[in-house]
């Protein structure tokens, strides 16, 4: 929606700490679901944004909400070896208390990790647990 179409009451006036900063004409992208909100804007000082920037923004907006959310849920598996690891167990002791192999362990992680885009064990822990998922 562009800033000019805004008919809600801006009670911490936004809008008009944009205009202070030289960002007069501009839009807010809203997408996702109400509990995965991303939402972004985008300005420009010497006039309003035409349909096509517009569209463009909402591209991106949209596009960096998909790369950002979970690109799938983990299995029941995952998520446990992913909890023991963050509670701070061991491989060999997760392994041992989820009654499986440490390779078996290691492979439910690797996979976690390569859902969660994540480069480290501990970064897929941080996501998952972002994401609510452990």
């Amino acid at each position: 929606m562009r800033w000019s179409a805004i008919t809600l009451p801006d009670p911490f006036d936004i809008l008009g700490q944009a205009r202070a900063h030289g960002l007069v004409y501009g839009a807010t992208v809203s997408t996702g679901p109400l509990d995965a909100r991303t939402i972004g804007s985008v300005a420009r000082p010497d006039r309003e944004l035409t349909d096509e920037e517009l569209a463009q923004a909402e591209v991106l907006i949209t596009d960096l909400h998909r790369r950002l959310m979970p690109p799938r849920p983990l299995t029941p598996a995952q998520v446990e070896a992913l909890r023991l690891i963050a509670k701070g167990y061991r491989y060999a002791d997760a392994a041992d208390a989820l009654q499986i192999s440490q390779s078996a362990l290691k492979a439910r992680i690797t996979a976690a990790r390569q859902y969660l885009r994540a480069r480290t064990t501990a970064e897929a822990i941080q996501r998952a647990a972002s994401y609510d998922l452990i």
